[in-house]
């Protein structure tokens, strides 16, 4: 479940077509604005913020890849995922081109759409918290800055983190308490996701873990499958 309703922008010239998909995505709990043509649909997106378009290619009056254009021209976040009748190679390229985060062939099953659908909002709203300026944080004991990757506990002298290290530790305080996805790191510091990059993520964490273990309250903590917490426990200072 959403703790908030996510709001789409559904272009779909196929009345029926639309109706159908925007009620499917209603059921699962989305808020969905229909519009039948790219003229239409641009209007609705200057009047609204949306998390995520969805807009069919072949369309009367304007179609998908200029909308794409102008929608990116006013909001160069926001998701876009191309519906389409063709599976030509330059469609897709077209389509990615101009800004597209994903695409789907007609016919095509809709638990797939909603799958690609949480996926991207999930990973937007992470990666907004990884592009975050802050470079200062207290952990604990420890004080990092990871403009100097600076690692330093109470008024011991600093360690020096290796840049991995340091950009690791930095998407952990960021996530403070929280999950910190393991692609979110492998794709934002490693630039890949994948076996090897994966074990290469767990021994950092290892070296992590030596560095803060001067700290009881502060420790990482494996979630299976998902990512690693940064746990910080309240102290009671006197």
């Amino acid at each position: 479940m959403e703790t908030e309703q996510k709001k789409i922008l559904l272009v779909e010239d196929d009345p029926n077509f639309g109706t159908v998909l925007k009620d499917y995505l209603s059921l699962n709990d989305y808020d969905v604005t229909h519009a039948k043509n790219g003229m239409e649909g641009f209007e609705k997106f200057k009047k609204d913020d949306f998390d995520l378009c969805i807009l069919d290619v072949m369309m009367p009056y304007k179609d998908g890849f200029t909308l794409a254009k102008e929608i990116r021209e006013k909001d160069e976040d926001v998701p876009i995922i191309f519906l389409t009748a063709k599976s030509m190679k330059e469609d897709v390229l077209k389509g990615y081109k101009v800004g597209a985060d994903d695409y789907l062939n007609k016919p095509f099953d809709s638990e797939v759409l909603l799958m690609k659908i949480r996926a991207i909002i999930q990973r937007k709203s992470v990666e907004s918290v990884a592009d975050s300026k802050q470079f200062e944080f207290e952990i604990g004991n420890f004080h990092l800055n990871s403009k100097l990757r600076f690692l330093t506990y109470k008024d011991e002298e600093p360690e020096k983190l290796s840049p991995k290290e340091n950009d690791l530790l930095r998407l952990l305080a960021l996530h403070e308490n929280d999950l910190m996805p393991r692609e979110l790191a492998l794709t934002k510091i490693w630039r890949d996701d994948n076996y090897f990059t994966s074990r290469s993520m767990d021994v950092y964490i290892a070296k992590l873990r030596k560095y803060l273990k001067k700290d009881d309250e502060v420790k990482i903590l494996n979630i299976h499958g998902e990512g690693f917490r940064l746990v910080v426990e309240n102290k009671d200072e006197e």
